[in-house]
């Protein structure tokens, strides 16, 4: 397979708009574009109340004395805001912001549909009144739902989500495709699957598991224990993302963002067992309604156009993660 080296897209000073980059995946993301002496970011969020926006203050903290870095603080579903405080050029535009988590989007669909869809046409309205070159938007492996054509790949238009909230991002999707078509706008539609690592929100299996764990807490599993996720590590996801800045072969395209590799839940908890020294305490539940029984991300596609290659091994990411979470608790000791 030939690999082809991105080629560099933009040249000189670019402002780069982060929606949710307060949060996990783009707080972590921030702090790798933020050694580039070349870009002036702009992050916005609204420190939506699903978990505690302390975590999320803490998150940007680090960079609030940066003087390449400027937070607005407003709602994605308020464009007349949005356009009110967000005046100036940006050649890109990176919307990770959304209602998150699928058992939540069961509970009240709305809002995931406000947010999700009605705030990512308010974000490519302004990508277009702005002029912007590039919006890359975070979609998921949700998308896919219980398609059994397994590895996942984009072409495959076999889509089948089972909760509210992948529906929500099939349509940003759409939406992408119908901006970039009339207004000249590169779309790239990212897929990510269970992302994992240091600032990971506190809802996922990862960190809720290790958390019980150490406290000797049962765990839940649904189930058998037997559904598959293929977990992909922060730094991996970082950098599929930033190689999606110097990306200009095509003005619309999907791409998978995954490790290529999923791993049942049972052997999940076996491994945290192992990195935390201690046994987990597990209580089982019937299956989960909305929970896909696995996810399985081609990766071809991303590893030639973007020179992906995710290098983080789940045992490793898991050891990683571990050590960044109990330095956290020692902090707050």
């Amino acid at each position: 397979m030939t690999i082809r080296k991105p080629v560099k897209y933009y040249v000189g000073v670019k402002q780069i708009l982060i929606t949710g980059g307060a949060g996990f995946i783009g707080s972590n993301l921030i702090n790798k574009l933020i050694e580039d002496p070349n870009l002036r970011i702009t992050c916005l969020d609204n420190f939506d109340p699903f978990y505690n926006s302390k975590v999320k203050k803490e998150n940007i903290k680090p960079f609030l004395k940066n003087p390449n870095f400027n937070f607005i603080q407003a709602d994605i579903r308020n464009f007349p805001k949005l356009k009110s405080k967000l005046t100036k050029k940006f050649d890109i535009i990176i919307h990770l912001a959304a209602k998150v988590g699928i058992g939540s989007s069961l509970v009240d669909p709305k809002i995931y549909t406000e947010v999700n869809i009605g705030g990512t046409q308010n974000l490519l309205e302004l990508a277009k009144q702005l002029k912007c070159k590039q919006f890359i938007f975070a979609s998921s492996s949700s998308v896919y739902g219980v398609n059994p054509n397994v590895p996942w790949r984009e072409d495959d238009r076999v889509l089948m989500p089972i909760n509210p909230y992948g529906f929500t991002k099939i349509s940003g999707e759409l939406l992408g495709q119908v901006y970039s078509k009339l207004y000249n706008l590169q779309f790239i539609g990212l897929r990510f699957f269970s992302v994992y690592g240091p600032k990971q929100r506190p809802d996922l299996v990862i960190h809720k598991f290790t958390k019980l764990i150490s406290k000797g807490k049962p765990i839940t599993i649904y189930g058998e224990g037997k559904t598959k996720r293929d977990y992909t590590f922060i730094d991996d996801v970082v950098s599929g993302i930033v190689a999606t800045l110097d990306y200009s072969s095509s003005q619309y395209e999907i791409i998978n963002l995954g490790n290529n590799e999923p791993v049942e839940l049972l052997k999940l908890v076996q491994m945290l067992e192992k990195v935390l020294g201690k046994k987990a305490k597990v209580f089982k539940l019937p299956e989960q309604l909305g929970d896909p029984p696995i996810t399985f991300a081609d990766i071809s596609k991303a590893q030639r156009i973007l020179n992906y290659q995710p290098r983080t091994s789940l045992l490793d990411g898991l050891q990683k993660y571990i050590s960044w979470f109990k330095g956290q608790n020692e902090k707050s000791k």
